[in-house]
């Protein structure tokens, strides 16, 4: 019997008011992702290069950097770590991230796709962590603390 999942996309779109190139800083310097995201960011900014991000302790995310356009366009592979907490369906290297960043009126408009989630449980959780941190994003962006994350309380 031939088992199939079916692999799905997460969207998201929002505006910042900042600069591309300020919003691409906060997507690839170690230091003011983790104003955003996690709390331990490493990052090797390169096609190939890794990166580890630990969302909260034991939840810890990794994968590869694809693509780097700077500052429109970054791709890179997404996963958790084993035993990292995380979905144990989306090891790392099994989904895709891309964002893409465009001028606009505000500052920025960023696109995300995060795409071959592996069914709707996992769709699901990968959009409430994106609900929740892209927010944040925003904010830090823009020139604002976003304070700690509150999903680390």
């Amino acid at each position: 019997m031939e088992s199939t999942t079916e692999r799905l996309t997460v969207q998201r779109e929002l505006e910042i008011a900042a600069a591309p190139e300020t919003v691409w800083e906060f997507l690839v310097d170690p230091a003011k992702a983790s104003r955003w995201w996690g709390t331990s960011v490493e990052m090797d900014v390169r096609p190939g290069g890794v990166y580890r991000v630990e969302l909260n302790p034991g939840h810890i995310l990794r994968g590869e950097f694809v693509e780097l356009d700077p500052p429109r366009r970054l791709v890179y592979s997404f996963g958790w770590e084993a035993g990292g907490g995380g979905p144990s369906t989306v090891p790392p290297g099994s989904s895709t991230v891309e964002i893409e960043l465009s001028p606009s009126a505000r500052g920025t408009t960023l696109r995300l796709w995060h795409r071959n989630l592996p069914g709707p449980e996992a769709a699901s959780a990968h959009g409430e962590g994106w609900d929740h941190y892209l927010p944040r994003l925003e904010l830090a962006a823009a020139g604002g603390d976003p304070g700690s994350d509150p999903w680390l309380d």
